[in-house]
């Protein structure tokens, strides 16, 4: 593992959140100005996410929203958080690439997740006669590989997108995607900031297992983390009342728009509600600069990660701004 004095890289995950009162217009916007202001900051990558019939989550078209913070940015790497490759044909997706990349070469990642990213109803909608839940994964990624790097055996061919070198990213949040990362020898991230119980196991199989491999000749992994930061630690846990809120509506089936933080979460859950949320936020660090980086640090220490991908959702977009520097400032002292 690096040390964390070695500057392990910071990067940013953003789901463009539609807060209550507010729509997907205003949230593209705060996003921009959120990739600007990172990017002075020194963060690594900003990745966004593939969600679909999501009321509070405006990336649905991920590869158009990349192509915009791409354009307002002029260092960041910028990339997928992921795209969820069986909601797609391969090629699709290696000529959306391809074209980011020829526009904007050198900064695109391509991070792969293999669910829906959605329920089920609307998976269906999104791949209409895909009878598959995302087991032929490997071979929808090895076809994809192919439009990038072709052998001479096929005869179609991504344009753009053939002989660019894409950093391909596995994303998961159980085994499968450790394995096939580790076997492969690409890099591997983990959704820890929601699914925290399998993150060590899941780290520990692709270490194990990883063969080197002309782009990777050792293990890196980077993990998911949710972090609030502001002036107090207080004040950090009254604005993670949004997250915890939106949590809250996952478990009971209704996700909507993110919420404004409330004095008192208590009088919204019940005990064991609390609990769950509780368990599934286990990776999510609030508290002033000096509280986030002690926090962070004793993840690092469990974790080895060689990168952790920040998640800030917060409903007010200053706070959500002063977070991300507050981290920064703590990171780099």
């Amino acid at each position: 593992m690096n040390d964390i004095n070695n500057n392990i890289p910071l990067s940013v995950l953003d789901l463009a959140p539609i807060v209550e009162g507010s729509n997907a217009q205003q949230a593209f916007k705060n996003s921009v100005e959120l990739a600007q202001h990172v990017e002075k900051l020194g963060y690594q990558r900003y990745w966004l996410a593939e969600h679909h019939n999501m009321t509070g989550i405006a990336s649905s078209a991920t590869s158009v929203v990349i192509g915009h913070i791409a354009g307002e940015t002029s260092t960041i790497r910028v990339g997928s958080g992921g795209i969820m490759l069986p909601n797609h044909a391969p090629l699709v997706i290696a000529e959306q690439f391809g074209t980011l990349e020829t526009i904007y070469p050198g900064r695109i990642d391509l991070g792969l997740g293999r669910a829906p990213g959605s329920d089920q109803l609307t998976a269906a909608a999104l791949r209409r006669d895909r009878k598959s839940g995302g087991e032929d994964f490997p071979q929808q990624l090895a076809e994809l590989r192919s439009y990038f790097h072709p052998d001479g055996t096929t005869r179609v061919r991504a344009v753009p997108g053939e002989g660019l070198d894409i950093p391909i990213w596995l994303l998961g949040s159980s085994g499968f995607s450790a394995k096939l990362s580790a076997d492969l020898g690409l890099p591997f991230a983990f959704a820890s900031h929601f699914s925290p119980d399998y993150t060590l196991p899941a780290l520990q199989l692709y270490r194990n297992h990883f063969k080197a491999s002309e782009k990777l000749t050792r293990p890196y992994a980077m993990i998911g983390v949710n972090v609030i930061a502001a002036d107090s630690d207080d004040e950090a846990a009254y604005l993670a009342t949004s997250l915890q809120q939106q949590f809250l509506s996952l478990i009971r089936g209704n996700p909507g728009k993110l919420k404004p933080p409330v004095d008192n979460i208590d009088t919204l859950w019940s005990a064991y509600e609390q609990q769950i949320v509780a368990q599934q936020l286990r990776y999510t660090v609030t508290g002033s600069g000096d509280t986030v980086k002690k926090k962070l640090m004793h993840i690092l220490k469990e974790t080895k990660a060689d990168e952790l991908i920040v998640n800030t959702s917060v409903y007010d977009h200053q706070a959500r701004l002063k977070s991300f520097e507050l981290l920064s400032k703590v990171w780099k002292d």
